[in-house]
């Protein structure tokens, strides 16, 4: 457990609860020794949250192993069912269907990646299906699960997988488990915040029933308005809705229509998407949209006509710009959470953002002498991170051939970043993907949403030649069968489930030690 330095802060105040506020307050109160740390939040129960992300990526499950949390015990108190991918429909072109795994595409051949391969005999044989070479796909397909193998080098260990939760059920579990490890919780309203005159850094927090908060080192956790961050430091916003133009949003629950399926469901409509997230006892809907391009009557219509079951609540409606706060961390405050910038749940990342600004925090957690140093630092790491998600969501949008409508046509066309544009080219020349080491979203996701919608490579890897071919038509068919037997050995979805909610004794915790790390594509 880390020890405090003699000039390190003491008292941390987050300000804020909801699944960013609580995830914190679990993580510090977990990681910092309680006799050098006191950690205190203060939230209202009059102030709403967001509450609408409630998919998330494989790294949340290192999180909770983290922090202790039983996963068993966590799936049931979340409703949760697991997540192996997402389906993205009619984003390439009405009618197109693919899925973005939490897994590889087959293994490189002679040191060259196996797309590669793939799109040379492709050529050949249009027949050929990237989706075969990979498992967490077919087994989407077939509406079917097992959880990794431990193994290394083997196929069942070759993926990865999330959940799909109840994200104000996970903050309530949260708060019990944070004030169990210490945390103290304050009801009250921020009526203002008190600066010091010396640096202009946070020393308090009034509230509307008088109560001062005092603390050395403060996080917002207060949602898009970023009380602290925002009002009272002046951070400044990034704004990226050019890129991004979608601005509002609907949620809404429905009951489930069906069986539950191992993935979330994004399914493009006229001025944006739709979300679809089975949950064990509902389903989590909502429409992602620009309200340049139809208005809240018409979108609030589109989504309630396409529920996959009857409504069970009323609509939610968000307002939202997508960018990111100019500094996250400015003097003695760090925003995490929606307070530090937005980027649609396209690709369920909120979460994880939330889970990396505070491992990241904890890592750089300052003394009072190196503030400005720690700050920088965060910043240029979180902002590396921001950007390259921006990047893979502005892809799924120019990445397509539709111009049926007025939305799509502006997003086919769009100026995008350089950042994406040279990431483009690469592989639409070379097949070539960008490889880099920070950063969420690596070769196998750019590579499905590549090929998914559409973006063919012109040139394959020289080295592919008569004689590599040769050895990969004979590991492409041995991964093919592979792969199918596999998928055939596995469990239903549904039975998945049943088991982890019904069987109070099932044996789903974690295989890990403290040392490992989840990705996208199975363990580091």
């Amino acid at each position: 457990m880390f020890k405090a330095p003699t000039h390190q802060i003491r008292n941390i105040v987050i300000l804020g609860g909801g699944t960013a506020g609580w995830m914190t307050a679990a993580a510090l109160s977990t990681l910092l020794d309680p006799k050098f740390f006191s950690i205190t939040l203060v939230e209202s129960d009059a102030i709403g949250t967001v509450g609408v992300g409630e998919a998330t990526l494989p790294h949340l499950r290192f999180f909770n192993q983290r922090l202790g949390i039983d996963e068993g015990e966590f799936i049931k108190a979340t409703n949760a069912t697991i997540k192996a991918g997402i389906e993205f429909s009619n984003w390439g072109d009405i009618g197109d269907t693919y899925i973005h795994p939490f897994g590889d595409y087959g293994k490189p051949i002679k040191n060259v990646a196996f797309h590669h391969y793939f799109f040379a005999r492709k050529k050949y044989n249009n027949q050929l299906k990237l989706d075969d070479y990979s498992l967490p796909v077919v087994a989407c397909k077939n509406s079917k699960f097992n959880f990794p193998t431990s193994e290394p080098g083997l196929l069942t260990s070759s993926y990865s997988y999330a959940y799909h939760i109840d994200a104000g059920l996970y903050a309530q579990y949260l708060r019990t488990f944070s004030e169990q490890k210490g945390t103290t919780r304050i009801e009250g309203k921020v009526n203002s915040v008190s600066l010091r005159k010396s640096d202009g850094s946070i020393s308090g927090l009034k509230l509307d029933d008088g109560t001062i908060v005092n603390g050395d080192f403060f996080v917002d956790c207060s949602g898009f308005k970023g009380r602290l961050i925002e009002q009272s430091l002046k951070a400044g916003y990034e704004d990226w809705s050019h890129w991004l133009p979608c601005d509002r949003a609907i949620a809404v629950q429905s009951e489930h229509n069906g069986r539950p399926l191992p993935y979330t469901k994004a399914i493009a409509r006229d001025a944006g998407w739709q979300w679809q997230i089975p949950l064990k006892h509902r389903m989590g809907n909502g429409y992602v949209y620009a309200s340049q391009y139809i208005n809240e009557e018409n979108a609030l219509k589109t989504l309630l006509t396409n529920l996959p079951g009857n409504q069970t609540s009323e609509p939610n409606y968000l307002k939202f710009v997508t960018g990111k706060r100019k500094s996250s961390w400015l003097k003695n405050c760090v925003a995490i959470g929606l307070s530090s910038g937005f980027l649609e749940p396209l690709e369920s990342t909120s979460i994880y953002l939330i889970q990396a600004a505070i491992m990241k925090l904890v890592e750089l957690l300052p003394q009072r002498e190196n503030m400005a140093v720690k700050s920088t630092e965060y910043n240029r790491y979180f902002s590396n991170e921001m950007d390259k998600i921006r990047d893979f969501l502005i892809l799924h949008y120019h990445a397509t051939s539709r111009e049926d409508t007025p939305f799509w046509t502006f997003c086919k066309h769009l100026k995008i970043p350089p950042s994406l544009e040279e990431k483009m080219e690469l592989y639409k020349e070379i097949g070539v993907i960008e490889d880099y080491q920070y950063g969420l979203f690596l070769t196998p996701s750019w590579l499905a949403v590549y090929n998914g919608q559409g973006v063919i490579p012109s040139y394959s890897d020289i080295r592919v030649n008569e004689t590599t071919l040769a050895h990969a038509d004979t590991y492409m068919l041995t991964l093919f069968t592979d792969i199918q037997q596999a998928v055939a050995r596995m469990q239903t979805n549904e039975q998945i489930v049943s088991r982890l909610h019904d069987n109070m004794t099932c044996n789903v915790k974690l295989q890990l030690n403290q040392a490992a790390q989840f990705s996208l594509y199975g363990r580091k």
